[in-house]
């Protein structure tokens, strides 16, 4: 398992949704706009910032340990939620934790991004960002899941919400872990 891994597939489940969404009538969030299936191996790479071949390679990565199943109907690869959020969860930090570093520049993280700073209060405490050269918020630095997911976030205000609650948990306490796992299941699998 690798870390691109999961943004893989958290783009995939964000895809999912923008399509239930469509299905009932209601708008998207801002997303990349390409003549490509967003779902193919190349529609992937160009929103996501991975390799072809490491899209590729990833997706069977994810069949084989359960975190995503092929689609019957379409072929295409979609994640076992359940199986991805008791990942996320329960050992998401211990396969890839999270260190606070240096203060720089970039884009918001975990309870400091956009949609969710209304869920928690901050006691005053420095932001996280991923670093970023065009991010225009300051706080400690934290390494992204891959190194292309701020400018992946930046195009998909789902999958930068799904990343950003993933960070709560890789760096929060037990409190805001908590909060956070709560998000991500009510997301998921709508509890």
């Amino acid at each position: 398992m690798k870390s691109q891994d999961i943004v893989i597939l958290l783009k995939l489940a964000s895809l999912e949704q923008d399509e239930q969404d469509e299905q009932h009538g209601l708008r998207h969030p801002r997303r990349d706009i390409r003549h490509e299936d967003p779902f193919s191996v190349r529609g992937l790479e160009s929103s996501l910032g991975i390799s072809k071949t490491e899209v590729n390679a990833s997706i069977k990565r994810s069949i084989s340990s359960g975190l995503a199943i092929k689609d019957h109907d379409s072929g295409r690869a979609k994640p076992n939620r359940r199986n991805l959020r008791n990942f996320i969860v329960h050992g998401l930090k211990f396969v890839f934790p999270a260190r606070p570093g240096a203060m720089m520049r970039g884009v918001p993280t975990a309870f400091a991004a956009p949609s969710l700073k209304k869920l928690l209060m901050s006691a005053g405490e420095y932001i996280y960002v991923w670093p970023f050269a065009k991010g225009k918020d300051m706080g400690q630095s934290v390494d992204p899941l891959f190194k292309s997911v701020p400018e992946a976030a930046l195009k998909d205000d789902r999958l930068y919400e799904y990343l950003a609650l993933i960070d709560a948990i890789r760096l929060g306490n037990q409190r805001e872990a908590g909060l956070a796992a709560e998000q991500i299941s009510e997301r998921f699998l709508g509890k």
